[in-house]
């Protein structure tokens, strides 16, 4: 009896601890701006409440994700870009996963914008 409770808690702990967060894995962005729509490929990557990853643009623009974090079902992180004119600008991107998709509000200069990710088809 000992053993089979015994193998039943591994097997529960290895669950749960192997378990992948909701908001790992491939995303579409999509963002409507005052500068137009900006789409991307993103990759998440989460390792306890870090999350990690970038955004690709196309054309060679990938943005790496910068001081991300998850708790529960939200998100936080930096993206970083260079500006045409000289200098960066960071965006600072807040959202919530629900399922698959996610909602959040980007933050730059000022100014508050709503993008959404959602699974590739």
């Amino acid at each position: 009896m000992r053993t089979i409770l015994t193998a039943l808690l591994i097997a529960a702990l290895t669950t749960v601890l192997g378990a992948e967060s909701p908001a790992a894995g491939a995303w579409k962005f999509t963002m409507n701006s005052p500068m137009g729509t900006v789409e991307a490929k993103v990759d998440l990557k989460v390792e306890g409440e870090t999350l990690k990853g970038s955004f690709d643009l196309g054309g060679g623009r990938v943005w790496p994700i910068e001081s991300g974090t998850i708790k529960g079902d939200a998100i936080a992180f930096v993206i970083t870009r260079e500006r045409p004119s000289g200098g960066t600008m960071a965006y600072e991107m807040k959202g919530t996963v629900k399922g698959e998709a996610i909602t959040g509000d980007a933050t730059a200069m000022g100014n508050t914008v709503e993008w959404s990710m959602v699974r590739p088809k």
